[in-house]
């Protein structure tokens, strides 16, 4: 099996794809100058956006793990995720508090899903 990757980086990809399964590397703000509210929007947009690329959504998601630089912000990102995650295909999740590699970043998330080529369909919900 070859392994496809998209937004390939001097340093990492954006997403690795092998086996019908997709692997996204951690999303951070683009504008980390807003709040958590406007930070997890941004995050979760970015998942979509790449997820989308590589043939899949967020109703095939397998497991996600998001860091908070503090827990503090767990509500606010919680707020949003409520909002953006497909009822009845809540994926499992851990949050964690962690110091991220820049101190304006408040959020950040890691996600493996299947694609639909796993699935056989166009998409999981």
């Amino acid at each position: 099996m070859t392994i496809k990757r998209l937004h390939v980086g001097p340093r990492l990809s954006e997403a690795a794809i092998h086996g019908g399964v997709v692997y996204l590397a951690g999303q951070v703000a683009e504008d980390p100058s807003q709040d958590i509210t406007g930070q997890t929007q941004q995050v979760l947009a970015a998942v979509d956006r790449l997820l989308a690329e590589a043939d899949s959504d967020k109703s095939c998601i397998l497991q996600a793990t998001i860091y908070l630089r503090t827990m503090a912000d767990f509500p606010g990102m919680n707020a949003v995720w409520d909002t953006w995650v497909v009822p009845g295909h809540t994926p499992p999740r851990a949050t964690v508090q962690a110091a991220l590699a820049r101190p304006e970043w408040k959020i950040e998330v890691v996600v493996t899903a299947a694609t639909s080529a796993e699935t056989g369909a166009a998409s999981c919900g």
